[in-house]
């Protein structure tokens, strides 16, 4: 079900992020590549510990993709320079540190504004992107027997109020995420996946990030450390339903996966 809203309905497509400066060109899909440094990731937590490992990672990364981002999951100030995707939950602790320390930065809010009533006017403040993500509950609960009567819908209906709140805030660069896996049962992030270009309504850039996720491993019977060929296949399905970001652990497959859809439709043109 589309939905459009004074919102929503005239707004040109944004194909572009301004980071700091730096124009990031979204007029073909491109993909994030995920660095965690803290230990508490469901699948490489604590496997970069030291900043050799992060070192190697990022130059892995990068040998792989011409357009790429970094996800850092908390601050990391031995790596002066470049950019990165920052995950904060308070304005305070999280995104102005990591501002002030990293330089320019793209804020990822799990909660998409709940956590913190001046989330929000703080990014407008900074000038800086911001992803606007989906979750229903808490991190501690949101497993708990989610319910939706149309997912595609509440969702909608969340993204049309945080998009007009942060746009009277002075957010200029927004980009939205659906949340796969945060606050959703296994049929909920399929039938999210199959209705994905829903979201085009919006007309902002989508991020989908499902890599390795137990959508993927609890439905094929296995684990994160064999969910690589499964997200694969969850990643072309989003690319096809109009994702222009791809947040990955696995830079390489992703790009292989954007560069076969972009010839597929360049055939057509």
């Amino acid at each position: 079900m589309l939905i459009t809203t004074t919102a929503t309905k005239f707004l040109k497509r944004k194909n572009t992020i301004n980071l700091n400066g730096q124009i990031l060109n979204l007029a073909q899909p491109v993909v994030m590549g995920i660095l965690n440094v803290t230990p508490d990731s469901f699948f490489d937590g604590g496997k970069y510990k030291t900043e050799k490992k992060v070192v190697r990672r990022l130059a892995g990364a990068t040998q792989n993709a011409g357009s790429w981002w970094t996800h850092w999951n908390q601050w990391v100030t031995s790596l002066p320079g470049g950019s990165a995707k920052v995950k904060a939950r308070k304005p305070e602790d999280g995104a102005l540190k990591v501002i002030e320390d990293c330089g320019p930065c793209m804020v990822n809010d799990v909660s998409g504004g709940n956590f913190d009533d001046n989330m929000f006017d703080t990014i407008g403040k900074l000038g800086v992107p911001y992803v606007l993500m989906h979750m229903q509950g808490t991190p501690l609960k949101m497993q708990e027997n989610p319910e939706y009567e149309d997912i595609i819908r509440e969702i909608s209906l969340f993204f049309t109020e945080r998009v007009k709140k942060l746009t009277k805030a002075g957010v200029k660069d927004v980009i939205i995420d659906p949340g796969f896996g945060f606050g959703k049962t296994l049929e909920h992030n399929y039938e999210l996946l199959n209705r994905l270009d829903s979201f085009k309504v919006f007309q902002l850039p989508l991020m989908v990030g499902a890599s390795r996720k137990s959508m993927i491993y609890k439905l094929l019977k296995t684990n994160p450390e064999e969910a690589l060929n499964g997200t694969s296949v969850i990643n072309t399905l989003a690319l096809m339903g109009g994702a222009d970001i791809l947040r990955v652990h696995d830079v390489r497959e992703a790009v292989e996966a954007v560069r076969i859809l972009n010839m597929v439709r360049s055939t057509s043109e």
